[in-house]
């Protein structure tokens, strides 16, 4: 059973009160920039095989970068959500073969590949809410995600997708528990950085 955080739910809802006041115009040109900097980054661009996922809502937007990323032959693999909160993973050909999933998601709508298929990948791009200056991430809450990462081949260049401000200033940290799993770097849509 996961017990909730006082401190890591304030600051779930306050990135969330910021992000539903970005309007469309300002989502769109994150997005845009976001795709830029990931397509930029060598790790990306050595890549055959990329976990992501479908962004939904006021998420960093990632459909023009999976369109992207499957052109170039990218292997991009993107999450379906099992019923114990595991993450399976099923190929993205492109947003048309997507279909409605569980909590607001979209989801691919061809073979699933199993949960172990993201020990596979040469990149993750992960969603999150914010990042601290010691690659801990800040989720939505469900533990999804931290159960992935766990099995992710060590090595694998991890990193999450933000919006500009959501990587916490060097004094402000994520809360964290003992399933939590950091990353490597954080991307807004200003640049990348690689942290500890």
């Amino acid at each position: 059973m996961i017990v909730a955080d006082p401190s890591k739910a304030a600051l779930r809802r306050r990135v969330l009160a910021r992000r539903g006041t970005l309007e469309a115009e300002v989502l769109a040109a994150a997005a845009r920039d976001l795709s830029a900097v990931v397509l930029g980054i060598p790790e990306v661009g050595a890549a055959r095989c990329v976990a992501a996922y479908v962004s939904v809502g006021r998420e960093p937007g990632t459909r023009h970068l999976l369109d992207v990323l499957a052109k170039r032959g990218v292997l991009v693999l993107v999450p379906v959500v099992l019923a114990d909160r595991a993450l399976d993973w099923a190929a993205f050909d492109s947003a048309d073969a997507l279909e409605p999933a569980a909590h607001g998601l979209l989801e691919p709508t061809g073979p699933r590949l199993g949960v172990d298929a993201i020990a596979r990948v040469d990149v993750v791009l992960a969603p999150a809410l914010a990042v601290d200056r010691s690659g801990h991430r800040l989720g939505r809450g469900g533990g999804f995600y931290d159960r992935a990462l766990a099995r992710v081949r060590p090595g694998t260049f991890v990193t999450a997708l933000l919006h500009d401000g959501e990587l916490l200033p060097p004094r402000q940290r994520v809360p964290t528990g003992p399933h939590d799993v950091a990353v490597g770097a954080a991307v807004e849509p200003i640049g990348l950085t690689r942290l500890p």
